[in-house]
């Protein structure tokens, strides 16, 4: 199944958690990785954890949900957190847009959103260009590196390490049915 998001002229071939990097035999080591945009920045996550790109739609808040969590949006029947990655990245905030794009991806065992200006392509990342983000400083717990493409630097996101074990707990505790 493919989903497309018509604004950014973007296929996404939908995976299963288990998907693999892709590699032609005997050939270097490389992996997709969905490039979006915050802002001027460039970011990538890999398209193993993308589950679909969807358009933007009004965020329901959250009590009691850790402050990264912008609210909640039903996709199909299925309640998920929005994670808000500019905070995570101490970058501007900004209001919500009907031309935002929403990321659906895993985060480790959890479906997760995250509302990006917009997706732009997906990118055949070679393995050894992949440099690693430990220099980058407090953000770096949630970059698995940084590659090089045409037009610079693209930090590539790791949506496990994206919440705390602290945050993770908070917002099961927020989504938790009341008794």
């Amino acid at each position: 199944m493919y989903v497309t998001v018509p604004s950014a002229n973007l296929v996404v071939p939908e995976r299963s958690a288990a998907s693999a990097p892709i590699s032609a035999p005997g050939s270097a080591r490389t992996r997709e990785v969905l490039i979006f945009e915050l802002g001027s920045q460039r970011y990538g996550l890999p398209t193993a954890d993308v589950r679909e790109l969807v358009r933007a739609v009004t965020i329901t808040p959250l009590p009691d949900a850790p402050a990264l969590v912008e609210g909640v949006v039903n996709v199909r029947g299925r309640v998920l957190p929005v994670l808000d990655i500019r905070a995570r990245f101490h970058l501007p905030a900004k209001a919500l847009d009907p031309s935002d794009h929403f990321i659906v991806a895993s985060a480790g065992p959890r479906g997760v959103i995250l509302r990006v200006d917009r997706a732009t392509h997906i990118a055949l990342v070679d393995e050894a260009s992949v440099q690693s983000a430990r220099d980058l400083g407090p953000s770096a717990a949630y970059v698995s590196g940084v590659a090089k493409l045409d037009g610079g630097l693209v930090l590539i996101h790791d949506l496990a390490t994206f919440l705390s074990a602290q945050e993770g707990a908070s917002l099961d505790e927020a989504l938790r049915p009341p008794a």
